[in-house]
């Protein structure tokens, strides 16, 4: 029997994507075209492979479990035809997207530009803002790299822990809570601002202040850190948010800082990448570029530099391991 192995391709798109026209715009190729290689693939295999559900398809059961070793077999053979070239970043002509939260793009983004035009001059970054609501595009590989405070659960998605930050409250200079120590009681009647590109008026804080019995009053949503901030400096708004990855802000708009008064989890960043870009090496060369650039944002600042001491690292994963998921 004569397979023709670019069915293979073809099919680990379409388990992937789901889809006749998601598999087509992957490869490049007319939707025709691709219906036809599903065609193929369902005579050589016997079987249906993707079955139409209302407007939807949905692989069968065969499809489920031969998913993994089609992608596995088609990686294998990428990398056995391919060249392995040595990376020349002088010569690298490539598009990266990044998509990070708001407040990492502020914090870090004009570095990360920066050494990646200083050592690959060819290379264009394109930063992302996050959307309203998550999507396949980090799947799909319209985004390079992404940044998340959750490791993900999807198993193609590869995320590396490049730091852990706390959280803080800030405030306009000579607010009420800025004249004696912050208690409590203070912290909870307060009125507040959550930053949430959701729109969401609760987040993890309120759920620990219900268990000590307490309930703050949050008035707004903002979208973005740099609103929430501009908003606390601008009324007598509280908010809470990440430190390393807002001070430089909260510091250019001379905000005053304060601990929270009471303990909160830490709040871990990661990068995320598709398991295609494993092997590529500047892909690779990108991820190192990055991480090393935001794991700069958690260097223990001096005390001329933060109010706020006791800062703790974590080893491992912290300190740029890769993690599959």
């Amino acid at each position: 029997m004569q397979l023709d192995l670019n069915l293979l391709t073809a099919l680990d798109a379409l388990l992937e994507e789901g889809s006749v026209a998601g598999a087509a715009a992957r490869l490049h190729v007319t939707s025709p075209a691709m219906s036809r290689s599903l065609g193929r693939i369902r005579k050589a295999t016997g079987d249906q492979i993707l079955v139409r559900t209302g407007r939807s398809m949905v692989p069968t059961t065969r499809a489920l479990a031969m998913r993994a070793e089609v992608h596995a077999l088609v990686q294998q053979a990428h990398q056995l035809l391919s060249a392995q070239q040595e990376l020349d970043l002088a010569a690298l002509d490539r598009v990266f997207t990044v998509r990070w939260h708001d407040a990492l793009t502020a914090a870090c983004g004009t570095a990360l530009t920066s050494a990646v035009h200083q050592q690959a001059p060819g290379v264009r970054l394109r930063l992302s803002a996050e959307p309203e609501r998550d999507d396949a595009e980090l799947r799909r590989g319209e985004i390079d790299l992404e940044s998340s405070s959750s490791a993900p659960v999807l198993p193609h998605i590869r995320h590396r822990l490049v730091g852990s930050d706390r959280l803080v409250v800030a405030v306009r200079p000579g607010h009420p809570l800025t004249a004696g120590p912050l208690s409590l009681e203070r912290y909870a009647a307060a009125e507040h601002v959550t930053v949430s590109r959701r729109g969401n008026l609760r987040d993890p804080i309120d759920d620990a202040l219900t268990t000590r019995g307490l309930e703050r009053h949050v008035v707004a949503a903002g979208p973005t850190a740099a609103f929430a901030l501009q908003l606390a400096l601008d009324t007598d708004l509280v908010v809470t948010l990440p430190d390393a990855v807002t001070r430089t802000a909260r510091e250019q708009l001379g905000l005053t800082t304060m601990p929270p008064p009471l303990p909160l989890p830490d709040v871990p960043l990661y990068l995320l990448w598709h398991q295609r870009y494993d092997d590529d090496r500047a892909h690779a060369w990108l991820r190192e570029l990055a991480t090393g650039t935001v794991q700069a944002l958690f260097t223990p600042p001096t005390a001329s530099q933060h109010p706020l001491t006791n800062r703790t690292g974590k080893d491992g994963c912290a300190r740029g391991e890769d993690c599959g998921s």
